[in-house]
């Protein structure tokens, strides 16, 4: 389907109802974006590139491997509200099992990825969530993700981690509690961030599940896409919805820049 295009009629530069868009240039018919995104926010389990090229009956797997990568940068809302109210705050390992590591805190030559993970608690209930991809279990790591995504004055409960240490001073109520040893939880131990680690498990479980791993330099916007998805689950449609019309304020990347992941650097985490 060629798309119009308009020509101002002073400086003749030519526009097109994607241009700046995550469709920028695209060749790819718009009702087929539109199915993607559809399917993409409506199935509970998420959709792969292979399950998205079969359904749409698309000749080549690197064209339904782009849209999903394009929709899931387009994931990020820039004017999101931040977690409010009491939020549990654990931090996690992404990636296999490694031997010869030395305790769950060695950084050099650990291959898994540092997630940390935000939970807002409604009662038993959980609210919205947030997860990012961090360098290290630092303090200073810590509280500026806290800060970006947590309203001042949120009581945060955590684990015993000393990281977390300061909390106080950066307007936040903290509230830490000592995690029970990972054989005693195993047994039927209760977490002292119970929320926390059931959405920590419910991501480690989708992202085997539906895309049997992801890559370490990809894996922020599989946590964006996460985020997306949780914080709208009552509202598919409502996701199908925003989805599109975030695409349409995100800007364009390439196919080279999303294969390198060039273009994730210093982004916004999801809401």
């Amino acid at each position: 389907m060629q798309l119009r295009r308009w020509q101002c009629v002073a400086c003749r530069r030519q526009v097109s109802l994607t241009a700046g868009t995550i469709l920028h240039n695209t060749k790819t018919p718009l009702t087929i974006w539109f199915w993607a995104a559809y399917l993409m926010t409506t199935d509970k389990r998420g959709v792969s590139a292979l399950l998205l090229q079969r359904q749409l009956g698309l000749s080549r797997y690197e064209t339904a491997w782009m849209m999903l990568h394009k929709f899931r940068r387009a994931m990020v809302n820039v004017a999101r509200e931040p977690l409010q109210g009491e939020v549990e705050v654990d931090e996690t390992w992404v990636g296999g099992t490694q031997a010869g590591l030395r305790g769950s805190r060695q950084l050099k030559g650990r291959k898994a990825a540092m997630v940390l993970v935000a939970v807002e608690k409604r009662g038993r209930a959980t609210g919205r969530a947030r997860m990012a991809v961090i360098p290290d279990f630092r303090s200073s790591t810590l509280i500026a993700f806290l800060k970006q995504n947590l309203a001042r004055g949120s009581t945060v409960y955590t684990d015993g981690l000393k990281s977390f240490t300061g909390l106080q001073e950066t307007g936040f109520k903290h509230v830490p509690r000592s995690q029970p040893l990972r054989i005693d939880l195993r047994k039927g131990a209760k977490s002292v961030v119970p929320l926390a680690d059931r959405a920590i498990g419910n991501l480690q479980q989708w992202l085997i599940g539906t895309y049997h791993g992801v890559s370490r330099d990809q894996l922020q916007i599989y946590l964006d896409e996460f985020v997306f998805r949780h914080n709208r689950r009552r509202l598919p449609m409502a996701a199908f919805q925003t989805l599109l019309g975030l695409g349409t304020s995100r800007k364009p990347s390439s196919y080279q820049q999303i294969r390198g992941a060039s273009d994730l650097s210093d982004e916004p985490v999801a809401d």
